[in-house]
């Protein structure tokens, strides 16, 4: 028997990493939807509704480096799309497979549901077009050659792609052929050409440093900048969305970089030096702590995804896993690492009844990580509050910082806990993002994962009210629940539970959490106004955050 146009594409989605795909179904997707469920070496993996399914593939592809999601046309395409635009803000590969109504209705220009109403069936393809790399609409004619494209953009660029299936042509057989995806090479003479300048601003400079960013990470480069990070001997500190990309246990670490809100002697060694050379970081505000970081371009080296840029001189078609091999060949090691410790969150204090404060929480949390565990916040304040939370050797942090979409956290971590079973999951997140997509802590249940889900009940919105002008605005305000409540409620059966407003009360909750063998769901309750160190520094400075040019 033939092999259809879903069953090509979802072998050859398979064939790059994808065990599992994401999604809600519907009507015009059930072909798709069928092929999933029967397809021997993929697992179709329901969701709550179409944006957790999204944020779980987001999730997924840190994970894995790839990931899919099965949406139907119009309503289900549209509700996954800010979780798609977020994987595409953070570099992330998704296959958004979307199921489309039958060639015949669409050529009648039908009125059928899930439309507009107006005879109109681009129209959705085209609001995706923004926030996607490539998109195609399959046919038994194109389904060959335009898989192979899709795969070659989303691993190239690492950002979403967008496949629409009619539903009649997904079960047609495929007709054509494409040779398989080729990875992309450097420019020979581009990449000689920056190799060379890279190496002579480090021979000339007296002082520099490197900024890995998270990019080292989608791209799977980590241990590829590890090695530049040791035959060049240069220190490094990370912003906050790069945070533990490469091990804060590394000797040649000095700390979080973050501006002027905090962490002096790392701000003053990286903006004196006289080379920083950036490795797939940006310069958003959340890694420039709200611009407040002060680089000179003229010592900045950028070793970009495809290109490197030194100084004012940009070298284009050059792969960042090439340069690192050129780089790490090639370099003089500097044998001076900087006397800078990094910052952490201090010992352990309080304990008994003491009231549970920011400065009291954080520091358990951070005693509470272990190595290899993968740890994901949500915007907000716990997610800062962790920024200097100095994580052991193998740990993973993991946030949404240019995004920084609220409720992004929770299914992200069901996605990230199905992509790597054999981790220990922490999930640390507000009762504010919480309450947004709290539904699908049931999928932790009902796929048998084990997560560690720290909730921070502080009455509200807190890091709005951090940023705001006047912090008891109603809008900051939330419904209260009973979050320790909710796993039993939502089907999670046999999981520890606890709500702890007390030192004491949280010291054994974590120690409950840290020694059993299923999963822990904890309610920490705090003063609604407790916030950590970097927040209250941009508090006090919330006037400057709405005014500067």
């Amino acid at each position: 028997m033939a092999e259809t146009v879903i069953q090509h594409i979802l072998s050859r989605l398979n064939e790059i990493g994808v065990d599992d795909i994401f999604g809600v179904a519907g009507d015009y997707a059930f072909p798709v939807n069928d092929a999933i469920v029967e397809h021997a070496a993929l697992n179709w993996i329901g969701c709550c509704n179409e944006l957790n399914a999204a944020y779980a593939a987001d999730g997924y592809a840190r994970m894995r480096g790839v990931a899919a999601l099965c949406t139907t046309y119009g309503v289900g395409e549209l509700a996954a799309m800010s979780g798609v635009a977020g994987a595409y803000a953070e570099h992330l590969a998704v296959f958004h497979l979307v199921g489309t109504p039958n060639l015949a209705t669409q050529e009648a220009r039908s009125l059928v549901h899930h439309t507009l109403g107006n005879g109109e069936f681009d129209l959705f393809h085209r609001m995706a077009e923004p926030i996607v790399c490539a998109s195609a609409i399959m046919t038994p004619q194109n389904a060959v050659a335009e898989t192979e494209r899709l795969i070659a953009a989303a691993l190239y660029h690492r950002r979403p792609v967008y496949m629409a299936i009619p539903s009649d042509v997904a079960d047609m057989p495929v007709l054509g052929a494409a040779g398989p995806t080729q990875a992309a090479t450097s420019d020979p003479t581009s990449l000689a050409a920056a190799t060379d300048a890279v190496l002579a601003v480090l021979k000339d400079a007296g002082q520099a440093c490197a900024l890995p960013g998270v990019l080292l990470r989608r791209l799977g480069l980590t241990a590829a900048a590890e090695a530049f990070v040791a035959a060049s001997g240069l220190p490094f500190a990370t912003m906050f969305a790069d945070k533990s990309v490469l091990g804060e246990d590394h000797r040649n670490y000095i700390g979080m970089y973050v501006g002027r809100l905090m962490d002096e002697p790392v701000r003053a060694f990286v903006e004196s030096c006289d080379a920083v050379v950036m490795i797939g970081a940006m310069l958003t505000d959340g890694n420039t702590a709200g611009n407040t970081i002060r680089l000179d371009a003229a010592t900045m080296v950028d070793i970009g995804h495809h290109r490197t840029t030194v100084g004012s001189v940009t070298y284009r078609n050059v792969e960042m896993a090439d340069i690192l091999a050129q780089l790490s060949e090639r370099v003089t090691k500097r044998t001076e690492v900087p006397v800078i410790s990094p910052e952490t969150l201090g010992p352990i204090h309080g304990g008994g009844e003491d009231p549970i404060t920011a400065d009291t929480l954080y520091p358990r949390w951070a005693e509470f990580f272990r190595p290899d565990d993968v740890i994901l916040t949500d915007t907000g304040t716990a997610s800062l509050g962790l920024a200097f939370a100095q994580l052991p050797a193998g740990a993973e942090f993991h946030n949404q910082t240019l995004w920084a979409s609220i409720g992004w956290a929770t299914p992200a971590a069901f996605g990230a806990a199905v992509g790597a079973p054999d981790r220990r999951l922490i999930l640390i997140t507000g009762e504010g993002s919480h309450q947004m997509t709290a539904q699908e802590i049931s999928q932790f249940g009902r796929h048998g994962l084990n997560p560690i889900i720290m909730v921070l009940n502080n009455s509200g919105y807190l890091s709005e009210r951090m940023l705001c002008k006047d912090m008891t605005l109603a809008y900051n305000d939330i419904a209260a629940w009973n979050y320790a409540e909710l796993p039993r409620a939502l089907g999670c059966e046999g999981w520890f539970t606890a709500r702890v407003s007390t030192c004491g009360a949280l010291d054994d909750a974590l120690k409950a959490a840290g020694q059993t063998d299923g999963a822990a769901y904890i309610e920490v309750v705090t003063a609604a106004d407790e916030a950590p160190p970097m927040y209250r520094t941009l508090h006090a400075h919330v006037e400057s955050f709405y005014n500067r040019r």
